[in-house]
Order: C-alpha cells, then structure tokens, then sequence
C-alpha cells in the first residue's frame, strides 16, 4: 500500500511542481495582501455606492421635501390667524382663501374642530360646511393629536387624490382643532427628479405610521409593488438612512433606499433596480478580489513553468535522449553541443560531448586491440589445428606400415583421440565467440567421425543420436569431447548383437535436465553372454576426464545394454540458451522520474 502510495506522489519529485509548490509559498504572502486590499476596496466601492443611491434619493425628494417643509410652515402661520378670527367664521375663511389663491401651491386650507364641523375653509362662497366628524382624518388625528402627513384619495372639497399636512391649534392647552393644508398628489409626484441613467427606478414617499404617500407609478399601476415583501414600511423609519437588498412585492430583487423627507414625519423610499445600483458589479468586485490572486498564481506558475521548460527540462530532455542513445551503442559520432541552452546545461553538454569523444576514441582503439588479438588466437587454434590433423596423419601413415593389429589398434585409439583434440580447435577458431564452444556441435562432429571409422571397418552397427544444444566453456569442451570420443570408442568396441537377434547398436545423448546441468550418455547394446565393462586406458582416461569436469560418473550394465553417464555443472551457458543468453552485461536505463524503469 505504502510503495503503492509512493508511486503515486512520484510527480512531486518532478522539478516543474517543486518550483510550483516553491513559487506558491513565495507568491502567498503577496496574494493575501492582494485578496485583503481587495476586498476591503471593495467594501469602499460598495459604501460608496450606497452613499451614492441614498443621495440620489434624497436629490429626487427635495422637491417634495421644499413643499412639504413650505405646507408645514404655512400651517404653523396661519394659527394665530385662524384663532383670532375663529368666532368670525366668514372672515376666516376669506382668509384661507386668499392664502390659497395667493401661493398657488396648496388645493384647499381649512380649520377642523374637534368636532369636525368645518365652518371656516377655502371651499368657494356657497357651498354648505363640511362634515368630517366621521372621517377617518379626524380619528387618527385626535387618537394622536400632534402635526402629520397624511394622504386621502379623495379630497373632502377637491375630490382629488391630496397629501394633508396637519398642524394641532391649541389656545392655552387646549385643543381647538387643526389646521389642514391639502396638495395635489400629482404636484408632488411632479417634483420627483430621477438622475439620467436611472431608468427603472423608483421613489415612493410614506409617513411615519408606514402610510404611503407618493408613489411613482404609472396610470393604474398599484404602489405597493414597489414595496420590499417581507420588510413593512413601519419599520423602516427607525433606522435612518438605510440601504438593503430585498425582493419586491413584484417577485424582482430590487435594491431599497430610505432617507428622511421631513424628519419624524416624512420618509422616501426609493427602489432602484440591481444593474443601475450596481450591486452585480459588487460581486464581481468580491470575485474579483478572490480571482485576481489565484489568477496571479496561475499566470506566475505558467509563466514559471514556460521558463524552466524553455531553459531547462527542454534541453535536459534533449541531454537525456543523447545520454540514452550514447548508451544503447550509437556511438558514430559524439552527441552535439547545447549551443543554445544556458551556460550551466551548455557546460555539461560540452562535458559530456568531451567524455563521449574520448570514450569512442578508447573504444575504437580497444576494438582494435580486441579484434587483433582476435585474429592472433584464431590463427593460433587454426595452426594448433592443423599440427594436431597432421600428427593424426603422420600416425595414420605409421599405422599402416604396422602388421601387428595390438599396434595398430593402440595406434588407432591414439589416432582417435588427436582428431577429437583437432575438432575441438577447429570448433575453436571457426567460433564468432571464443569464450564458449557449443558443445552439442563438437559432440555431433566427434561421433561422425568415429561412427565413419567403425563403419569403415565393415561392422554393421547403428548409432542412435540425441543432441541438444548446449553452450559451455573450452576449459570444460576439451575433457568433454575426450571423455565422449574414449566412451564412444568403448561403447564401439564392446556392442553386442542384441539376442533378438538386431543389429548391435550405440546410443549417445547430450542433454540439460536442469538449467545450469548437463547429462551425457553413452549406451551400447550387448549380446546375451557378454559383459559390458572397461578397463585399461580408456576407462583411466574416462575416470581422469570426468574428475576434470568434477562430476559424477556412472556406469552399469542395464538389460541388454550397458550405459555410461555423467552429470556435470555447466560453466557458463544453460541449456538451449544460445550464445546470446546468460549475457551479464544488461543495458538499463533509467528515467530520472521512476527509478528502474526501462526503456
């Protein structure tokens, strides 16, 4: 699990996520400075903003504030007046008339008594009085007798949709009455002035019992669709000057101001839509602030990482390739310079091309060396060759001026074995290694020879072959093929008509039963009277060849045959192997990125 683990992670040894992970710590410290300046810029635009909407609020209200702070005014004036010609009715009423008819301004002024019978007012001459006992005006008022603002859809004179100021008359704490003010609703609406580029937004004006006043909608449109759902307008005027977000009573989420039109009594509420408030440009502020260091972090590792792949992993992979073909044996010319790397990879380029020249150089001249004494030692085993082909020549030319067959039978054994001795050294310089001789071959040539030998002696025996391929050492070839030739001319000598009556018959076989082992067997029939056994020089011989190759020798007599074996340790080569198996010089290479790895 934990090597498992540790293979994963092998990319943190990389070079590029090292500088990564080293450019982040160094890059922190200035990103959190950045993501703190930031964000607290963004506070400041966001305040900023805020300030801005309630000014703009304020700014559309003024003139309804100049109005309504005129109505009050009035109102407050005209309550000496009204009182000293309060026991005159016409007089008072003449004087609210001309009060009306001189500003302009106002749709009707009149003094309300406590018991809403109205006998002094602006209503033109004739008309009867007017009764506002159980009006709605009159109730709130003397549940609260102080000054108000207040709006009526329908005029008690004007029939039209008015806002009444209200001011209490009092003469020596007692209530009297009040004195009403009444403007047209329109007139106010009117003086609502929206800034250009505000489109969409809208200004409603309510009184301190949460009562709207003006809104600004169009023909039938209802006003309280400009209203925050879930925050009721009684509750906004404790809390100033204000500025939240909420979702109108439309279902659009809109941005709410509230500022003070006549403080106490008169609030402006203005609703603005999100993109003219810009509050998206507020969370794209906040996103910013948060994306501009990671996006710094992003551009600083990919600027970091473009400049070590340009100026370092680009050519150590160049340097890397070079190494591996240099490795693997391409070795015609010395690997080029990095001219165009840094100083410090040029430098071990340039090395690396001086030791590379240098090893072709030694390699060529060793190569030499090795091919020359190559050629020498060929020679050598050739001319051995021949010397020894020549010796068994010269005892063949002997033999044959001998009539004695004891001395031309030693002489052929002596024969036989100065051939076997001449077919290892041809095996010898005929082989493209000199350092193993495949034995089956000098196994296989050593029975031809000896098996054209007895067949040229007019026996009709057949000899059974079972050669495989096996690679040793010539230290080991030579005792082997002796061994063989002594077994063979034994076998040779003493095979025995079967008693069914065949041919006599050897059987030779040159196997591997394990891997770093080798078998040798020699088998020959014998006839139903005869022994199968050795002695003299070729069985001392067998003994002394077999103590040469240190293995185990054996031999039997079995049913009908007798059989000689020998067991022994290969030196070099396993079975089936070839030359080229057992090779110890493997070339690996390895990528720096995963040791062991092979390529």
């Amino acid at each position: 699990m934990l090597r498992r683990i540790t293979e994963r992670m092998e990319f943190t040894r990389r070079l590029g996520f090292r500088l990564g992970a080293l450019l982040s710590i160094a890059i922190l410290p200035i990103g959190l400075i950045s993501l703190v300046q930031n964000l607290h810029l963004s506070r400041e635009a966001e305040r900023s903003a805020e300030i801005a909407l309630l000014g703009r609020t304020a700014s559309a209200a003024a003139g309804e504030r100049a109005l309504l702070q005129s109505a009050l005014g009035s109102a407050d004036a005209l309550g000496p007046a009204i009182l000293e010609s309060l026991n005159r009715p016409d007089i008072c009423s003449d004087l609210l008339r001309n009060f009306v008819q001189r500003s302009g301004t106002y749709r009707q002024a009149l003094f309300v008594p406590v018991d809403g019978r109205v006998s002094c007012s602006s209503a033109p001459a004739g008309l009867p009085p007017l009764d506002l006992s159980d009006s709605d005006l009159l109730t709130d008022f003397m549940q609260v007798p102080m000054t108000a603002v207040t709006a009526l859809a329908r005029g008690p004179v004007s029939g039209e949709p008015v806002v009444v100021v209200l001011q209490p008359l009092y003469r020596d704490r007692e209530l009297l009455g009040l004195t009403a003010l009444s403007l047209s609703q329109e007139l106010l609406r009117s003086t609502h002035a929206m800034d250009f580029g505000t489109e969409g937004a809208r200004i409603l004006t309510f009184n301190n019992a949460g009562r709207v006043l003006i809104a600004d909608t169009t023909q039938g449109d209802d006003p309280t669709t400009l209203l925050p759902r879930d925050v009721p307008l009684i509750n906004l005027p404790g809390q100033g000057e204000a500025t939240f977000r909420s979702r109108a009573n439309n279902g659009e989420m809109r941005v709410f101001t509230v500022v003070p039109v006549v403080p106490g009594l008169v609030y402006a509420l203005g609703s603005w839509s999100p993109s003219i408030a810009g509050v998206g440009l507020f969370q794209l502020s906040r996103f910013g602030a948060v994306m501009l260091p990671v996006a710094l972090w992003v551009v600083s590792l990919a600027v970091a990482y473009f400049a070590v792949f340009r100026l370092v992993l680009r050519h150590i992979t160049v340097l890397r390739g070079q190494m591996r073909r240099f490795a693997i044996g391409n070795r015609d010319t010395p690997p080029p310079v990095l001219t165009d790397a840094p100083t410090e990879i040029a430098d071990v380029s340039q090395t690396f091309h001086n030791m590379a020249r240098i090893l072709i150089r030694d390699e060529e001249a060793m190569e030499q060396a090795v091919i020359e004494k190559t050629v020498l030692l060929k020679e050598v085993h050739h001319r051995v060759k021949n010397n020894l082909q020549l010796i068994a020549s010269i005892i063949n030319m002997q033999s044959r001026l001998i009539d004695d067959r004891d001395a031309k039978r030693v002489l052929r054994s002596v024969q036989d074995r100065v051939a076997a001795l001449a077919t290892i050294y041809r095996n010898l310089y005929q082989a493209e290694q000199l350092d193993q001789v495949n034995a089956d071959r000098l196994i296989s040539d050593i029975i031809t020879q000896l098996s054209t030998a007895s067949a040229g002696a007019g026996r009709d025996l057949i000899v059974h072959t079972d050669i495989q391929p096996l690679t040793m050492l010539p230290d080991q070839a030579v005792p082997l093929t002796l061994l063989t030739t002594e077994a063979f001319t034994n076998a040779v000598k003493y095979a025995g008509r079967p008693a069914d009556g065949g041919n006599p018959w050897v059987r030779v076989a040159l196997t591997s039963p394990e891997p770093g082992r080798g078998l040798l067997e020699v088998v020959n029939s014998t006839g139903p009277d005869e022994a199968a056994s050795g002695t003299g020089l070729g069985s001392q011989l067998i003994e002394a060849f077999s103590m040469q190759l240190e293995g185990d020798i054996s031999a039997e007599p079995q049913d009908g045959c007798y059989r000689l074996a020998l067991s022994f340790k290969v030196g070099q080569a396993a079975f089936g192997g070839g030359s080229g198996s057992g090779d110890p010089r493997q070339v690996v290479l390895t990528s720096a990125a995963r040791a062991g790895s092979r390529h």
